[in-house]
């Protein structure tokens, strides 16, 4: 099996905003095999980026939640303008500080959705999960 490199890939596209830290360990172990880090995001206003999200018609859901900072009925919850509004002013609306992760389902890069449904709500290790289970598609 050929390597990203051996197949002609020289730069990687990260989604990080803000984590100087992160975005440091990433171009630094990407060198270390003559590969370039892209940040195309890097430093824009979350709230503008969360909008325009929503906007440009990508679907997620909250699939893990940190409790000490939003409630855990965020968890499992679709990103929508609802979601954002509902946000606690000091949560960061693209969760760069570890208040949620999500997985993106739908949108208009995608030839199709990922077809899945929530499932099971659990706390473990301090954080609250959403199972996605998936979900048989329906016939076009």
């Amino acid at each position: 099996m050929k390597t990203a490199f051996e197949r002609g890939i020289r730069r990687v596209a990260f989604g990080d905003i803000f984590l100087e830290d992160l975005r440091a360990y990433r171009e630094k172990n990407l060198a270390k095999v003559d590969m370039e880090a892209i940040f195309p995001i890097w430093k824009r206003n979350t709230r503008e980026l969360a909008r325009s999200f929503v906007e440009l018609g990508f679907r997620a859901r909250a699939v893990c939640v940190d409790p000490r900072v939003l409630d855990r009925s965020f968890a499992g919850r679709v990103l929508n303008e609802q979601f954002f509004d509902d946000l606690p002013a000091h949560a960061d609306p693209c969760g760069e500080n570890g208040e949620f992760h999500s997985f993106v389902y739908d949108g208009p890069i995608f030839q199709k959705p990922v077809q899945c449904k929530t499932g099971e709500v659990v706390e473990r290790d301090s954080f609250v999960f959403c199972d996605l289970l998936a979900e048989e598609e329906v016939p076009t």
